[in-house]
């Protein structure tokens, strides 16, 4: 798999003669290949979430019977014809593609004898001109920006120069940010908290810091991804979005639904709990027996030697 995601680039820069062209191609290539299962994967969450009532009465009906819920939730999909795992579709998809574009693109500027030394690229023809342009070399250049090089390496022989190479990491975030925002612009969800969206918002753009440790060649090839995702949001939003009786516009209608019905789920829990009496009142204990090295309230006091104590009860006169 390395070696035809290689060959891919390989193909490219035959065409373009740049390293950057040749990287950004393959991930044109790539996201259109996963673009389908991102169309299938959005209208399987639309459908979902048009049953978020349905689900939360079912949630209500079967409260504590776990079996009959799950029986319960696997009707409703068929009979609505859901499938619930299709919004993983292109995550599971994506994850071995990254995989191998990450190792493909470490495979050519590999430097078997450490860093600072020569290419040794892997996973290449070895008559390829892609093989034969960085054979040997130390950079691998593009619009004047060496490829192989991470921005935090780029900032510490550099300050000057290498904060173009942060200004790209930058900008990756920004393009992470603003396709989250479109996306969470449209999904409404009964369960999540105003926190845990922002969190949701925020979550790639923390994944695009770390492109500061990784070469720039995976920056430029994760910013052309990004670009188009942008891109297919804007179709997704037109498509799913774009009246009034549109599937995501009834998806929406629904997950408003379903979040009210799961605040005064949430209210009528908080009536039932009845609040303890005098709850500030002190907690006083009522102690059965005497302290240790104290004596009780009733003491006795001490008889005369000889004197039992029978002897202070008075006594009939004998007659």
């Amino acid at each position: 798999m390395f070696e035809l995601a290689s060959r891919l680039i390989a193909q490219f820069y035959s065409l373009t003669h740049n390293y950057a062209l040749a990287i950004g191609l393959v991930a044109v290539v790539v996201m259109l290949l996963i673009t389908p299962l991102t169309l299938k994967s959005t209208k399987g969450m639309l459908e979902m979430q048009k049953l978020q009532p349905e689900m939360r009465r079912l949630q209500a009906e079967f409260k504590g019977d776990r079996q009959k819920l799950n029986e319960a939730m696997m009707k409703l999909y068929q009979e609505h014809k859901v499938n619930p795992m299709a919004s993983c579709l292109p995550i599971v998809a994506q994850m071995p593609v990254f995989i191998i574009m990450f190792k493909a693109l470490q495979g050519l500027i590999h430097r078997p004898d450490g860093a600072g030394t020569a290419f040794v690229p892997k996973y290449l023809n070895l008559t390829s001109d892609l093989y034969l342009s960085l054979k040997g070399k130390t950079e691998m250049i593009s619009f004047g920006l060496d490829l192989s090089q991470t921005p935090i390496d780029a900032v510490n022989q550099s300050f000057g120069k290498g904060m173009i190479y942060v200004g790209f990491v930058a900008l990756l975030a920004g393009l992470y940010f603003v396709q989250q925002k479109m996306v969470a612009s449209r999904t409404v969800s009964p369960s999540m908290s105003a926190t845990q969206a922002k969190l949701m918002q925020y979550l790639p753009v923390l994944f695009a810091v770390f492109q500061l440790f990784l070469p720039t060649g995976l920056i430029v090839y994760y910013m052309v991804q990004a670009i188009i995702r942008i891109i297919q949001q804007f179709y997704i939003t037109k498509r799913f979005y774009g009246h009034d009786s549109s599937l995501g516009r009834q998806a929406q209608a629904a997950s408003e639904q379903a979040r009210d019905m799961n605040q005064k789920d949430k209210k009528d829990n908080k009536k039932e709990i009845k609040p303890a009496a005098k709850p500030d009142a002190p907690f006083s204990s009522k102690r059965v027996t005497p302290p240790k090295g104290k004596s009780s309230g009733t003491s006795r006091r001490p008889q005369a030697p000889g004197k039992s104590r029978s002897g202070s009860v008075a006594r009939r006169p004998k007659p």
